[in-house]
């Protein structure tokens, strides 16, 4: 692999001079790397699972834990085999939508090779637990309702067709890239295309038994709750992680993260409090989930007043498209990815050219470019990641409608997917 090529396509994705990549091992960046991957992996399994687990009723409870868990085995395995390779060695002439074959079954992957000053190794399992996140996120927009075999062939194709070229372009190296756009840690390439895949996954398998006459609250929202501390920790691993530094730039990353959360669920309570007489704790963390999805395209660019108003913007944009959403709408998005994560993905992506300028507290654009001229920049790219990811979802669905179907039948969705699909149960008193 050109090795020098990929550490310019790592210096376009986070356009910042404080990142320093040099010829011998950084100790302290490879350990504080180490722990972000840990850190990545952590939201993921237990974070994410038991967060999306407890949304879903008591007879679901084990397909959603089944489902994350799975993912993360299928989608480390694939990582291995390609999705690395071609996101990010170069590609030759297809370089701008493409990577290439150099690291294909990590061919070449030793312990020497370094990724700017820490191993290669180290790169690429941190990335890993980001691609691991991203289909896994979409699990919330068909719960209780896919079969299991569907959604493995699913997340297998989806990784391929539509999160590596992203991932690619944005971070590989790719058209996006030599345009400018920013992306710290995954607005476009994770919660755009995500949120986006979820929404369309909604509408192709069609509602749940019962939506939305019938309510279908949260069976344990002591999980909810646990699963979304975990979300707040791991998420540093997220976005302070993706400085691939242990420095300021770094802490800077944490920080605006942190306080975007707060804000974010802040924020929700007050809306929510407001419209129905009282906070509730689902409430106070979603807009959590909120604050974080949307800081994270701009966490390596932004200062702390900018965390701050991302995380207010968050709460109350994101708090209105789940009503619409699911209200207006009828669209059973069942744990809310795109309302959260999609049009959180995109706020955030849209105002981080604001917020990235100097003038407005942050670290700063590059010579010449104005907020403006930023700001297009970020709404092609994600423009390009909807049409990308809503087309492809919609396809990789359709093919395995009419080949192996979808979705469970209506007697199995009302027994449940946990005894049907995998003949076991969350809780033994039912």
């Amino acid at each position: 692999m050109n090795i020098s090529l990929k550490i310019k396509s790592l210096a376009a994705f986070f356009l910042m001079p404080q990142l320093a990549f040099a010829d011998q091992l950084n100790q302290g960046n490879t350990a504080w790397i180490l722990t972000s991957t840990a850190l990545v992996l952590f939201m993921t399994l237990p974070g994410l699972s038991l967060f999306y687990a407890g949304l879903v009723r008591t007879k679901n409870v084990l397909s959603v834990l089944m489902q994350c868990f799975a993912i993360t085995c299928l989608v480390s395995i694939l990582w291995l085999l390609f999705g690395y390779s071609l996101i990010f060695t170069e590609g030759g002439s297809m370089n701008a939508l493409i990577g290439g074959t150099s690291r294909l079954f990590a061919m070449g992957l030793g312990t020497e090779e370094l990724s700017g000053d820490i191993p290669e190794t180290v790169f690429f399992m941190f990335q890993m637990t980001f691609a691991i996140i991203t289909p896994a996120l979409i699990v919330g927009g068909f719960a209780e309702r896919m079969k299991f075999s569907s959604m493995l062939w699913f997340s297998a194709f989806w990784l391929m067709l539509v999160y590596v070229p992203v991932c690619h372009w944005v971070w590989g190296g790719g058209w996006l890239s030599d345009l400018g756009v920013k992306d710290f840690a995954g607005g476009i390439v994770i919660h755009v295309n995500a949120g986006v895949a979820a929404l369309v996954a909604a509408i192709v398998i069609g509602k749940r038994k019962g939506f939305p006459e019938s309510p279908m609250p949260p069976h344990n929202m002591t999980m909810v709750v646990s699963g979304a501390g975990m979300l707040w920790v791991g998420w540093f691993g997220f976005n302070a992680g993706s400085a691939l530094t242990a420095d300021g730039a770094a802490g800077m990353a944490m920080l605006v993260t942190h306080i975007s959360a707060a804000a974010g669920s802040l924020t929700w309570m007050t809306l929510e409090w407001n419209h129905y007489g009282k906070p509730s704790v689902l409430g106070i963390v979603t807009g959590m989930v909120a604050g974080l999805g949307t800081i994270t395209p701009a966490s390596g660019f932004v200062g702390p007043i900018g965390g701050l108003v991302i995380g207010i913007v968050a709460g109350i944009v994101c708090f209105y498209a789940t009503q619409i959403i699911k209200r207006s709408l009828k669209i059973d998005d069942s744990l809310d990815v795109f309302s959260v994560h999609g049009v959180g993905g995109i706020i955030g992506s849209l105002l981080t050219a604001v917020f990235a300028a100097g003038s407005m507290g942050g670290l700063g654009l590059e010579n010449g470019v104005t907020i403006g001229g930023q700001l297009s920049v970020q709404a092609l790219g994600v423009v390009a990641t909807i049409i990308w990811s809503a087309l492809f979802s919609f396809i990789i669905l359709k093919i395995i409608d009419v080949t192996i179907g979808l979705r469970v039948n209506i007697d199995e969705e009302t027994q449940g997917l946990d005894i049907v699909l995998h003949e076991e149960r969350g809780y033994n008193d039912i």
